[in-house]
């Protein structure tokens, strides 16, 4: 038993709720803001200066980077992943890899989980044999793509159980369906798994994927606005329109700081559905603020005009921004939350 506590020690893997579910968790939420996220705001940016503008050189060449940038999502994921887990160059490598195998067959949960596991194998193989060149890159894809493959399905049954309840909920009364799917949507956004393709998947559109649109940005909104003490200016644009998974980490460590944007989403919901009836397509029903995508997309829905547009403003930002404080300050006073506990560490 000695023996193997020194060699872990040795190979810096250390079997923990932190290193897996706080610095791991961290690195993937990294990883998917410097891809999908900032891939998906440059691409909206080029597309919508193609509207205003025309078709012109400059912006193309932003839609171009903003499609690679999302396509590479699971390597990001997977180097981040690795190099929070402290793993040596050659794994960090072979993690671009193995991110990519986990995201094709699980999304970004899938990506993550490959590179964690994988990660470790290859770190506990890594310069052991004088084939090291070999054995390391090997013993890495192959542990990684057996993840993969094995998580995939179980990821997919998760987000078709997910989409099982929020199709059941568009049948629901206006009331009703407002609450479960912002508050559903909303959390899927925060978590390690994909909101916006959950959305597509389902092809959510009307007053559904309004409501989700308000769930989304509640959090993003939200985190943006309570944690904004921790954070600061960058950390309040990063949650606001980034995404709000970087409070994963966080919310693992205490979850009381997941209810204030969760409630905020509760109460928005309804509100959506039955007094402004706002209505959004799939594409952006998923994407809450990031980009402001979500926004775009309802205007589109909706039509270009200063009520709709003011509508946005009152329900995707002003609202949740209120709302989740208010919700934030009691459990502030009572200990529940207390400085530091949204800290980002970016």
């Amino acid at each position: 038993m000695g023996k193997i506590k020194s060699f872990l020690k040795r190979k810096n893997i250390e079997f923990s709720f932190k290193r897996y579910f706080v610095d791991a968790l961290s690195g993937m939420a990294q990883g998917l803001f410097a891809s999908l996220i900032i891939g998906l705001i440059i691409k909206t940016i080029g597309e919508q200066t193609i509207i205003l503008l025309g078709e012109n050189a400059v912006s193309n060449l932003l839609i171009r980077i903003g499609d690679t940038a999302m396509s590479l999502m699971g390597s990001a994921i997977g180097v981040a992943v690795c190099l929070s887990l402290k793993a040596p160059f050659l794994v960090v490598c072979c993690g671009a890899i193995c991110g990519a195998m986990g995201s094709t067959l699980g999304g970004p949960a899938g990506s993550f989980v490959a590179c964690a596991i994988a990660c470790e194998f290859g770190k506990a193989v890594s310069k052991e044999t004088k084939l090291d060149i070999i054995i390391t890159p090997a013993v890495t894809l192959v542990t990684g793509m057996l993840v993969a493959e094995f998580i995939g399905p179980a990821v997919d049954a998760l987000m078709k159980g997910l989409g099982a309840v929020i199709m059941n909920a568009t049948e629901l009364e206006p009331f009703f369906m407002g609450i479960i799917v912002s508050v559903v949507m909303g959390l899927v956004l925060t978590a390690p798994i994909s909101s916006a393709a959950l959305a597509i998947m389902l092809d959510l559109s009307g007053l559904a994927a309004g409501a989700a649109t308000v769930g989304c940005c509640a959090q993003m909104i939200g985190f943006a606005v309570i944690s904004y003490k921790d954070n600061g200016f960058g950390g309040f644009i990063s949650q606001g329109i980034g995404t709000s998974m970087l409070q994963v980490p966080n919310i693992v460590k205490n979850f009381w700081i997941l209810l204030p944007p969760t409630l905020a989403g509760a109460v928005l919901g309804p509100v959506s559905t039955m007094v402004f009836k706002m209505t959004n397509n799939p594409s952006g029903a998923g994407m809450g603020t990031s980009g402001l995508v979500g926004q775009i997309g309802t205007l589109t829905d909706m039509g270009f005009s200063t009520e709709n547009l003011l509508i946005i403003i009152l329900l995707h930002f002003i609202l949740p921004a209120v709302l989740s404080y208010l919700f934030y300050l009691p459990l502030k006073s009572l200990g529940k939350i207390k400085d530091g506990d949204m800290r980002l560490e970016i």
